[in-house]
This record gives structure tokens, sequence and C-alpha cells, in this order.
């Protein structure tokens, strides 16, 4: 659960996802269109422009969305993943065989836009919390996209939660079923030693449990900040984190709680994707 400052995804990840996303596109023919209305030798030279303001991220996918549609390709960025963009900025070009340019523009510039919204996003959250707590994603992501989504949630300032189910332990309600804190806490120790423990709690009671049991990290879901703040104090400075409902409007007040962490889904699973276009020049 230890964030990286790494923007990029695992290389084999990217591959993956591209080579997925291409295979959707393209179908069992290929660009119709462009097949037969642009000429095989035509050449072209374009542009990647922010139509509005926000963060960059994806870049790796989209550079990985050219390569494989036309190793011919040359691609350049003019800035990096986590840069602050403005309406009318070229985030990168590209020039080779037209055809290839075209087939390659939708897939391209669907990775990078949406890792750009969920990158820009982020750091509205990030910016809300204003220095107070860190701001982490959740694993309410779309199937597929999450190596790139929270890599576009470090390139937002984020910071990382479980990757998967293997990372941690996260004892919620539905684990709890018939089964008290203490014993769900003792028993993940036993089997997953030296592994994080956190138990997720929506009543103070709840959190006396976890804390007597032992959690290394208690998870608030759905307090208000008033219930956090009576969380924390009665913690014994066991780290804590928020998560449930938290938005725009009252990250600022859990952040000032003094809450370790804020985990808010919505920066992966409802980020709009970042307005951007493909503007090309023939050659």
């Amino acid at each position: 659960m230890n964030a990286t400052f790494d923007f990029d995804p695992p290389v084999g990840v990217v591959r993956d996802v591209v080579a997925r996303a291409l295979a959707e596109d393209f179908g069992l023919l290929g660009d119709l269109t462009s097949i037969a209305v642009i000429a095989e030798d035509a050449q072209a030279r374009g542009r990647i422009v922010a139509r509005s303001e926000g963060v960059l991220a994806g870049t790796a996918a989209a550079a990985e969305v050219f390569r494989q549609v036309d190793p011919e390709l040359g691609f350049d960025w003019e800035i990096g993943d986590g840069v602050e963009l403005a309406p009318g900025q070229v985030v990168g070009t590209v020039a080779g065989p037209l055809r290839s340019v075209l087939g390659a523009e939708r897939s391209a510039l669907n990775l990078l836009a949406h890792c750009s919204g969920v990158a820009t996003l982020t750091r509205r959250f990030v910016r809300a919390a204003h220095g107070k707590s860190r701001i982490r994603d959740t694993r309410k992501t779309l199937a597929g996209l999450r190596a790139l989504e929270k890599a576009a949630v470090r390139a937002g300032g984020g910071f990382n939660h479980r990757e998967s189910l293997s990372d941690a332990v996260l004892i919620k309600d539905n684990h709890l079923v018939g089964l008290e804190v203490v014993t769900a806490v003792q028993r993940a120790r036993a089997r997953w030693p030296g592994r994080v423990v956190e138990v997720e709690c929506d009543t103070l009671e709840q959190v006396r449990e976890a804390v007597a049991a032992g959690a290394d990290l208690v998870l608030l879901d759905n307090m208000t900040p008033t219930q956090v703040a009576e969380a924390i104090a009665i913690s014994g400075g066991l780290p804590f984190e928020v998560s449930g409902g938290v938005t725009i409007e009252t990250v600022g007040a859990y952040a000032e709680t003094g809450v370790d962490y804020i985990s808010v889904g919505a920066i992966t699973h409802s980020a709009p994707a970042l307005d951007l276009a493909l503007d090309l020049d023939r050659v």
C-alpha cells in the first residue's frame, strides 16, 4: 500500500492494454475509410493539443498505440505526465504515414484523455485537502485499466491504495458477518504475518474494537468530519483513513480533522475525460 512516484504503469500491462484496444478498434478488416480514400504513400504531421485545462497522464499508453500501429511513425512528447496543461498547449507531435496516424488517433486519444482526466480530478482533490491528508485511490477502477488509472492518480499528486486483493488485508463489514473484529484481526495476522491489516469501521464502537484488536490502520466509512475527529481522539495514535462519499466540497473538512488518508473512488470511476485533440497537416 506504499505509493510510488513513478508515473508510468508496468510496460507489459501497457502493451497488453494497447493491443486489446487496437484489436477492438481495427476489427477484422482495418480502417475501411482510410484504406478507401487515403493514398498509401500519403504522409502527415500532427500535434496533440489540449482543449481545456488539466493534468497530463497516460503518455506511455498513447505512445505505445503509435508504436504498435506503425513502427515508422515518429512520436515525441513536448511535456510529461504530471504537468499542468493550458488550453491550446501542444502535448506531443507525431509524423509519418497518414493512414497509420489516422488508425492510431482514436485509441491514443481515448487512453490519453481518460488517464489525464483521472490525473486532473485527483489534482483537484489534492489541492482541496491543502496538504493536510493524503488522497488515495480505491479498487473502483475500470476493468483492465487499473494500472493505468493508478499511475494517473500518482501523476495527479495522489497515492495508491491496494493494487489488488493480494497487497494487504482489508477487513470490511461483509467479512464481519457473524465474526468479531478481534477474531478477524487475529486470523489475518496468523495467516498473513507481516502484512498490513486494516479494519473498516462505521461506528465509534467498532473503532474501539479495531484499536484494541491491534489493527495497523482503521478505515472510517461514511462518517461525518465530526465523527472522524471523535474517532481520532480515541485512536491512541493509530493511522486513520476516511472513505465513502467524499466530494470536492467536503474533502477539506475531512482533511482538517488530521486524518492520515482520504480515499476517493470517484477519481478513477467518475473522472471526466480531458478534452484533447489531434490536429493534422498533410506533408
